[in-house]
């Protein structure tokens, strides 16, 4: 069996490459900076999950269509799991505290619990805990 670790790369418009780098450093997360520069923020989640914030005008270079609206249309939810229910409340306060809204109201089903807030950019998070002994292996 392979040891390579798949890594997934999400990209986003934003509107201010400095708002969106400063609300996601503020979660906690790190700037790749040799990814960065005026016009893309490299935003690294975890070893294997990282977000690319690209100036609205750059992100237009990489697709066909649009540009989705994310203030008043929704284009995707970004989903991230945690380890607990405490650390999804961690992230999503943090979120909150550095100017992200609230998406909607908690969603606690015993056995999972989640929230989601919203970026500076209207962009939808959810943030999600599953009790371990509910996944199958």
């Amino acid at each position: 069996m392979s040891q390579y670790q798949q890594m997934i790369f999400v990209n986003l418009p934003v509107k201010d490459v400095e708002v969106s780098t400063n609300f996601f450093t503020k979660l906690g997360f790190t700037q790749n900076k040799q990814f960065s520069d005026e016009n893309t923020t490299s935003i690294v989640i975890s070893d294997t999950i990282v977000v690319m914030l690209l100036a609205e005008p750059r992100f237009k270079e990489f697709v066909p269509k649009e540009v989705a609206d994310s203030s008043t249309h929704a284009e995707a939810i970004v989903a991230l799991s945690a380890e607990s229910r405490a650390k999804v409340d961690e992230l999503c306060d943090a979120a909150l505290a550095a100017g992200g809204k609230p998406s909607k109201d908690p969603q606690d089903y015993g056995t999972m619990y989640g929230r989601s807030f919203q970026d500076p950019d209207g962009h939808n998070w959810e943030v999600m805990w599953m009790d371990p002994s509910m996944v199958q292996g």
